[in-house]
């Protein structure tokens, strides 16, 4: 999807607007901003994404796509404050921990983790949003009894043999399900999310 987004395909671009946006504009209204001071962060986060998408290279150290675009949001957030005349950069305990929401190992150099925030850049969970909305958009890619033998053996956690029996197919089919639904889910974050 990354190399498709670089390439223009207007498809692409959706997903990852789909796929990220919400977590653009939670970022924004942790850094304070009101809601439509976010959606307006949130839209010049994508714009500056569109331009200089081509920059981000996955393959460098500690690079995420989550970490790289939360450093823009961090920026944008900052340029709207700057542009109002709002001091960003007052002293204490409360703008500590507004600037340290935006802490990102990209931007300040860090290779650990601290416990607030994940080695890539964002908060806890955040991944496994982002994989849900993948999820849920790649749903409507494949039949019913497909996605229900993905579903029930990657993530309920049943064997493949329990629901072969019960989705009525052949276990073989069954592992191809999941195979199948994970197969897209890995070639549809690649360059975006680590996966398994």
């Amino acid at each position: 999807m990354l190399n498709a987004a670089r390439g223009g395909q207007p498809e692409a671009w959706q997903r990852i607007v789909q796929l990220y946006g919400p977590l653009v504009y939670g970022w924004a209204r942790k850094g304070g901003l009101a809601p439509v001071d976010a959606a307006d962060v949130t839209q010049e986060t994508f714009t500056a994404v569109a331009t200089q998408l081509t920059r981000f290279d996955e393959h460098r150290r500690g690079a995420t796509f989550r970490g790289w675009l939360r450093a823009i949001v961090r920026n944008k957030v900052v340029d709207l404050l700057r542009a109002r005349g709002t001091e960003v950069a007052r002293g204490g305990t409360a703008n500590w921990q507004l600037l340290n929401e935006f802490h990102s190992p990209e931007l300040n150099g860090a290779d650990g983790e601290s416990s607030e925030v994940a080695a890539d850049g964002g908060q806890p969970g955040e991944r496994e949003r982002i994989v849900s909305r993948a999820l849920a958009i790649m749903r409507t890619h494949f039949d019913k009894s497909t996605w229900q033998a993905f579903w029930r053996t990657a993530i309920d956690g049943c064997s493949p043999e329990s629901v072969a029996e019960e989705l009525g197919i052949s276990r073989w089919a069954v592992y191809k399900a999941r195979s199948r639904v994970l197969h897209r889910l890995r070639a549809d974050l690649k360059g975006l999310e680590e996966l398994p």
